[in-house]
């Protein structure tokens, strides 16, 4: 099983999911079906003027662009933004963690996809002491009211982890540096946060106790296999939007009609 949305309240082991088996059937045809499914999905949300965020956590190499690329495939460009995470400016830093983040939600008829997102404040700024005990702890608090603010107010809110074990996290760390033109992708960061793997599992652990909530639950990704994984990521992720966007599409405006029937003899019944 490669996906499987983490209950209220269950506790999670990342352990449940490292079996990174082999994805069976036509890969290709099952994700450009998926594409196609979540083109629809962006269509709804354009015409019904809904929003949502869809975000992404996982380690270091756990293919969180790669699902991203594929899930944006279709998209109209107008209508969604991916936003790469990194530290905060120093600008950033002299305002509350979340104030970037509220700068970056979506507006009606358009979807926000995070590649990591608030979720840093207990993870790495946890772990790195990038901020103080007080403050990340405070921080579960603080990220279960923003996410609740979103939902009350109409923003569906998609929350995948991306897990994969340390020996696979090896293997794709060597494939990049291996490959000169994916040697960009990796730098000192993420042989810092390898060295710190437990305290990041212990993090892990204690964020999905404490924000695995009713309105914006998690969502656990076995990455170990990639062409598993983006199907079931993907196939998470359209499933959570169909359940916010009505998929019904209006009929077409009548003026419109008679516009296309005066220019080029346009028949509704041809």
């Amino acid at each position: 099983m490669t996906t499987r949305a983490v209950g209220w309240g269950m506790a999670i082991k990342l352990s449940d999911y490292e079996k990174g088996g082999n994805f069976e059937g036509d890969f290709d045809k099952a994700l450009l079906k998926l594409q196609k499914r979540l083109e629809k999905i962006q269509v709804a949300h354009i015409v019904h003027k809904r929003r949502s965020v869809v975000m992404l956590e996982g380690w270091d190499a756990a293919g969180k662009g790669g699902i991203i690329k594929r899930m944006t495939a279709l998209l109209d460009p107008r209508y969604f933004k991916v936003w790469s995470i990194s530290a905060p400016t120093e600008d950033e830093l002299g305002r509350h963690f979340l104030w970037r983040f509220w700068t970056r939600l979506p507006a009606d008829r358009h979807i926000a996809i995070y590649d990591r997102s608030w979720y840093g404040r207990v993870l790495v700024e946890r772990v790195e002491s990038f901020c103080s005990e007080k403050e990340w702890k405070r921080g579960y608090d603080e990220i279960n009211e923003f996410e609740a603010q979103q939902v009350d107010s109409g923003t569906a809110i998609v929350k995948l982890f991306v897990h994969i074990t340390q020996k696979e996290q090896d293997r794709q760390l060597a494939q990049r540096l291996d490959d000169p033109f994916k040697r960009w992708k990796t730098g000192l960061e993420d042989y810092r946060n390898r060295a710190k793997r437990d305290a990041y599992v212990e993090a892990i652990k204690e964020m999905f106790a404490r924000t695995d909530t009713r309105w914006a639950p998690w969502h656990v990704i076995d990455g170990n296999d990639r062409k598993s994984a983006r199907i079931a990521a993907l196939t998470c992720i359209a499933d959570a939007l169909e359940k916010h966007v009505p998929m019904d599409m209006p009929p077409a405006d009548p003026v419109v009609i008679r516009l296309a029937q005066e220019a080029f003899g346009y028949d509704p019944d041809d």
